[in-house]
């Protein structure tokens, strides 16, 4: 079966994530994920009829806490350490072009 993630996938991928593989990179983390896409097939196989599903499996976990008004959020605190600000806005470089 041929594999899911090939070298153009992964070019692309890193190209969007702005990582730059070289050859020897891409080949090594081709093996890793094929072993990885592997493993999730291996455990799609399992029978897994008879388990109940469960949200977690701690019972005591609060999953969701109470929206609260909050008065200072240190927005500005964030804004200084941001590279760059327009308009009261962070400005981040494109993702695609």
């Amino acid at each position: 079966m041929a594999s899911i993630i090939n070298k153009k996938t992964l070019q692309h991928i890193s190209e969007l994530a702005r990582i730059d593989l070289q050859e020897k990179e891409m080949d090594k983390l081709l093996g890793d994920l094929q072993k990885i896409l592997d493993y999730f097939k291996e455990l799609q196989e399992l029978d897994t009829s008879k388990v109940k599903e469960e949200l977690s499996l701690r019972t005591d976990l609060k999953l969701f806490r109470n929206d609260t008004e909050r008065e200072n959020t240190n927005q500005s605190k964030g804004k200084s350490s941001f590279p760059e600000v327009e308009n009261n806005h962070l400005v981040i470089p494109p993702v695609f072009e």
